[in-house]
């Protein structure tokens, strides 16, 4: 299999919505102000998939008519944002596949729209929890309870259900 044919999964944060789909055909950051209010972020951060490629693996999204032009798909369980999807295209969070990292952004769209302090992120000084033994332990101390980033049989398991 090459790198074009690999399928890409994922999903929102409680596991009950899952999709698996083809590379992206575009990666984009969009500034706009209904991607900052959709994500609850600074920004929108997506990837466009090819529609005949993408198949929803679990449960279905809800949808918000956020404009006359488009729609944004959800997590009706948790509220996880999961798509933008608008003439024939769907574009998926890109921290909603399990492997984000790997979807390195290509353009930003709406550019005149963004939040002036985006541009001077990366200056601000990064903290260590390390250095900081009681954030450090709090930290060891987080039981995630979300979906893990890959395909499961069934979520919740056991344990958790109910």
């Amino acid at each position: 299999m090459n790198a074009s044919d690999a399928r890409l999964s994922g999903g929102c944060q409680c596991g009950a919505v899952r999709f698996s789909c083809a590379a992206p055909t575009r990666i984009s950051i969009c500034h706009c102000r209904m991607c900052q209010k959709a994500t609850g972020g600074v920004y929108g951060a997506f990837a466009s998939v090819d529609t005949t490629a993408l198949s929803w693996t679990r449960g279905a999204r809800k949808i918000f008519h956020s404009s006359n032009v488009a729609q944004r798909g959800f997590c009706a369980d948790c509220g996880t944002p999961l798509t933008w999807e608008g003439d024939g295209e769907v574009a998926i969070s890109i921290a909603a596949f399990d492997r984000p990292a790997d979807l390195k952004p290509q353009v930003q769209l709406e550019f005149h729209e963004r939040i002036p302090w985006v541009h001077d992120l990366g200056a601000l000084p990064a903290r260590n929890n390390a250095d900081y033994p009681a954030v450090d332990a709090f930290m060891a101390s987080v039981v995630s309870l979300q979906h893990p980033d890959h395909d499961t049989d069934a979520w919740p398991p056991e344990e958790r259900a109910g």
